[in-house]
């Protein structure tokens, strides 16, 4: 069946259910390895006696070679596929990931982590523009939520794994014992993946179609597009700082949390896995600017929550700020590539995660500095006025999109 005629699979279709499959084991591929070093950030300070805001880099630079790359990723995804693409990312990231935890010091790290997020790049620039071309269009919005969930399994594995197995055995065991599932995801991936139906590679094509820069104007002159680069861009940088730093918070008097015990706050992460796909739905059903902007509330509210100096109380404000932040992604994300003029998705979706982790680097360091300089409820209030922010410039440019 050709490109023009093919519509997309539907909910119960034996392609569909690999798809969904597919992109949940790539999920895990990227995501694992992304943030497996924040549940053992105090470890690696303490190894290589670095601060705080040093120990995150090692997080940071990975999500900078990430977004520094996810355009060229999807330059390449137009040109030679989408799955071929995801496919050569996801082993270039297993291939760094696996020599990461054999860094003799802190420079060596970050330079390898640096390389980790070149390959990582690929899933993140491709998986929601191949997702929106192979999927029913009624549809997107919900399977989107389902991609999302299935990364919140991955980001939850990576830390869950890396925290304990590194309080027992070392830092450098916990991101191993993570970079070894992410290769048994890689291959998951790459055998259950169906080939792209929707979209015909530029060297297939007899027209090349616009330029890549003109792929980017299109997208980059939209109000509507902005708002949603604005959204990942905040609402990520939010979303990094305080998991980094609450840690370091609760490890510290009068807490003096243990790490592993601490590892165990990414368990929040099972709220974002349940609230990704419901956002889907409900943007399905009542429209995603009011499901974006009540997602975007819910994570304010969480976020104050953990101010109280009660660990209950702040339990439960990351539990709501993490339903909040995914459920907000969900939608953002799943909305960028659908909102594009069709030749320019991948690009789309390639500009939401360079401003997704361009704020995930950015303010994943910074608010390390504040954390220093006046501690949790110095990071606490800047988490809030950025998800403040993300909202104002939603109600000014998606309101009436």
């Amino acid at each position: 069946m050709s490109a023009v005629t093919f519509t997309g699979h539907l909910p119960g279709d034996r392609a569909y259910r690999r798809l969904i499959a597919g992109l949940f084991f790539a999920g895990i591929a990227t995501f694992a390895q992304l943030y497996s070093p924040q549940a053992v950030l105090p470890l690696i300070a303490e190894e290589f006696a670095v601060p705080p805001a040093t120990a995150a880099l090692a997080v940071s630079t990975t999500t900078l070679g990430l977004a520094a790359t996810v355009i060229p990723w999807s330059a390449v995804a137009d040109r030679v596929g989408r799955v071929p693409a995801m496919a050569v990312g996801i082993l270039i990231a297993t291939v760094f990931g696996l020599l990461a935890p054999f860094s003799p010091d802190i420079g060596t790290l970050l330079a390898l982590r640096l390389l980790e997020g070149v390959g990582l790049g690929a899933v993140p620039a491709i998986a929601l523009a191949y997702l929106s071309e192979e999927v029913d269009a009624a549809h997107t919005a919900a399977a989107a939520g389902s991609y999302i969930a299935g990364t919140t399994i991955g980001g939850l594995a990576g830390r869950l794994i890396a925290g304990p197995v590194g309080d027992i055995a070392g830092w450098e065991a916990g991101v191993l014992a993570v970079a070894v599932v992410c290769a048994l995801s890689a291959v998951a991936f790459l055998v259950l993946v169906p080939r792209a139906r929707g979209f015909v590679a530029l060297r297939h094509r007899s027209h090349p179609g616009p330029s890549l820069a003109h792929r980017l104007a299109e997208n980059l002159r939209s109000r509507r597009q902005l708002a949603l680069y604005a959204q990942g861009f905040l609402l990520m940088g939010a979303f990094v700082a305080l998991y980094n730093y609450l840690g370091f918070a609760l490890t510290a008097p009068p807490y003096s949390m243990p790490h592993w015990a601490v590892s165990l706050l990414f368990l929040a992460y099972l709220a974002g896995t349940v609230a990704s796909p419901a956002a889907g739905a409900l943007a399905t059903r009542f429209g995603r600017f009011p499901v974006l902007m009540v997602s975007i509330v819910v994570m304010a509210a969480g976020a104050a929550l953990t101010l109280p100096p009660s660990v209950p109380v702040i339990l439960a404000g990351l539990l709501v700020f993490t339903a909040g932040f995914f459920a907000a992604h969900a939608v953002a994300s799943g909305w960028a590539p659908v909102a594009s003029v069709p030749d320019a998705r991948a690009q789309a979706s390639s500009l939401y995660y360079l401003g997704y982790y361009a704020g995930s680097s950015l303010f994943g360091w910074a608010l390390g500095l504040v954390f220093v300089a006046i501690g949790w409820p110095g990071v606490a209030v800047a988490v809030v006025a950025l998800i403040a922010l993300a909202a104002l410039f939603a109600a000014l440019w998606l309101r009436a999109a």
